[in-house]
């Protein structure tokens, strides 16, 4: 292949590498872009841009709706979510990935059977269990559905990075004096941060988004998250479009701001484990 094809060849790839970017990027713009509009602008021009910027739009949803409480309920039950996830996968990952005993295999499958089997499937006996546990009407049972769902795919990740780790750097962690949690928390798990990004950005933008369990198990409005929260700026004759535009808009600031701050984890992680 001559220079001139190589060239033309990399233009290309640039150009639909730009076009899927402006793709990707136009309903998030288009979403901002409408959450400055009022209900007259939406419907008249849906595709241009707003004629004025005010934060009044913004002023009013915190006025309107208790929009602060379901951020807040939300950021709880996802950060939470998240800690408990990328603890116990972990540790769980690590047991299966440098133990071998013969339980070991039918742990594992344990938990993949987990990924196989849809958590809604059992809605009805988790209803019933919450219930029993007092934990209906609380965010604790969201905590604990989205920890118990996230945990499969987290330890499926987490073991196959594990396994990657040469076993040589345990071995000469365990003649400096190290056990099996020094070894763990010192040596290997500043290694697998790349994994970890991965399972963060996963089981948050999950959890946050998730509108299915919150309608089932929170019926009090200062317990609900954004994305059922967010509901009662539908009427049942019009809609606030340009308020619900601007809740979108802020909900989708966190779950940018933990990807952002997750991707530059997981790129830190893999230059690390290069130089290495």
């Amino acid at each position: 292949m001559d220079l001139k094809t190589s060239v033309s060849t990399r233009a290309i790839q640039y150009a639909l590498a730009y076009l899927f970017v402006l793709v990707a990027l136009y309903p998030i713009v288009l979403m901002v872009a409408s959450s400055f509009k009022t209900n007259m602008e939406i419907f008249a021009n849906p595709l241009s841009l707003p004629q004025s910027f005010s934060l009044d739009i913004y002023r009013k949803l915190w006025e309107v709706v208790p929009f602060g409480d379901f951020l807040l309920n939300s950021v709880i039950v996802s950060v939470t979510s998240v800690v408990l996830i990328a603890v116990f996968s972990a540790m769980a990952a690590f047991y299966v990935a440098r133990f071998s005993y013969r339980w070991t295999g039918v742990l594992y499958f344990f938990f993949l059977v987990g990924l196989m089997i849809p958590i809604k499937l059992g809605i009805v006996p988790l209803f019933l269990l919450m219930k029993d546990l007092g934990l209906l009407n609380s965010l604790w049972s969201l905590i604990l559905i989205y920890t118990a769902s996230g945990i499969p795919i987290s330890v499926f990740i987490l073991t196959g990075f594990f396994r990657t780790l040469p076993v040589e750097l345990e071995e000469a962690a365990r003649i400096d004096g190290c056990n099996h949690f020094q070894v763990f928390w010192r040596v290997l798990l500043p290694l697998i941060r790349p994994a970890l990004g991965t399972v963060v950005i996963i089981n948050f933008i999950s959890a946050w988004n998730d509108f299915f369990f919150p309608l089932i198990f929170i019926q009090e409005d200062a317990l609900k998250t954004i994305p059922v929260g967010m509901m009662v700026l539908f009427g049942e004759y019009e809609t606030d479009w340009s308020l619900l535009f601007a809740g979108l808009t802020l909900s989708a600031l966190p779950m940018i701001v933990v990807f952002l701050l997750a991707s530059r984890q997981f790129m830190e992680g893999l230059t690390a484990g290069a130089v290495k």
